[in-house]
């Protein structure tokens, strides 16, 4: 039976009439319903097939921009050689004594303590000239701050890049051994990245990548022989006035020559095969 020929078996305007009217109603706008699934479906696969495009030009976004960043910092590089080579030529070495030393950051005190680490402490000094300096303090109790002092010595008379931080002399005797080094008075970024207190935007943690992308790069392919950090960590990355990070601390890193660097990269592949067995 119909549902038009309900109204033909029953009274007008009985009871019954109205409940099957109601039924009926009900019948046809589910049948109603079902006509229109077909397009409905068609409407949900415009919709996946649109948000797979989507995804696909989110991806594709992603990729050139990794492209074009890849780009600059070689470009960038390209660039900066000439000024690197005119800054060897015109960099000095400054000596500052002990006792200036102690005099910029009232004797080692704990005030002007701006950080440690596993050989030593560094602290904020301003010498007479009224320039502010870092000075990084080796603790001489510990065999390794020896070692440690000469591998940077060794290091960074020979690097210079404005993403590295910049040592301006040192201070060694028999019982203090010390870098002084150029002040960052942004500090490191770990206190930007694990505090509630301090914030970065999106744009200034990507020109901080490239920053550091770029000191690894110089020290990997800009040295005459290459350099490979071995403790690059956030708290080894420094920020000046601009927001342009400087890395730093190069106790522990490695100068290369031209036969070890194939062998120190075969061994770290070896390593991180084994790690993947486990």
């Amino acid at each position: 039976m119909d549902v038009e020929d309900v109204n033909l078996v029953t009274p007008m305007g009985s009871p019954l009439q109205k409940e099957l009217d109601a039924v009926a109603s009900i019948m046809k706008v589910t049948l109603d319903c079902c006509a229109e699934s077909p397009e409905r479906r068609t409407n949900m696969k415009d919709v996946v097939g649109m948000r797979q495009k989507i995804e696909t030009q989110l991806l594709a976004f992603v990729f050139v921009t990794m492209d074009f960043v890849l780009l600059w910092i070689r470009n960038r590089r390209g660039k900066q050689a000439p000024q690197q080579a005119d800054s060897l030529s015109t960099v000095t070495r400054e000596r500052i004594s002990y006792y200036e030393l102690l005099q910029a950051t009232d004797d080692l005190s704990k005030s002007n303590l701006i950080g440690s680490g596993s050989f030593g402490s560094a602290y904020k000094g301003v010498l007479r000239s009224r320039t502010a300096i870092a000075i990084k303090v080796f603790n001489l109790q510990l065999d390794a701050a020896f070692k440690s002092f000469d591998t940077e010595c060794e290091v960074l008379c020979s690097l210079h890049h404005r993403n590295l931080v910049k040592v301006i002399t040192t201070c060694s005797n028999l019982d203090f051994k010390a870098l002084v080094l150029e002040y960052m008075p942004n500090g490191s970024l770990e206190k930007y990245l694990y505090s509630h207190n301090y914030f970065l935007d999106i744009m200034q943690r990507l020109r901080i990548m490239i920053d550091v992308a770029c000191a690894l790069e110089y020290l990997h392919h800009g040295c005459s022989s290459p350099v490979i950090h071995c403790d690059v960590k956030p708290s080894n990355v420094f920020l000046d006035e601009d927001m342009v990070a400087h890395l730093s601390d190069f106790g522990i890193s490695k100068l290369l020559g031209d036969d070890e660097s194939e062998l120190y990269t075969k061994t770290l592949a070896s390593l991180c095969n084994d790690g993947e067995s486990y």
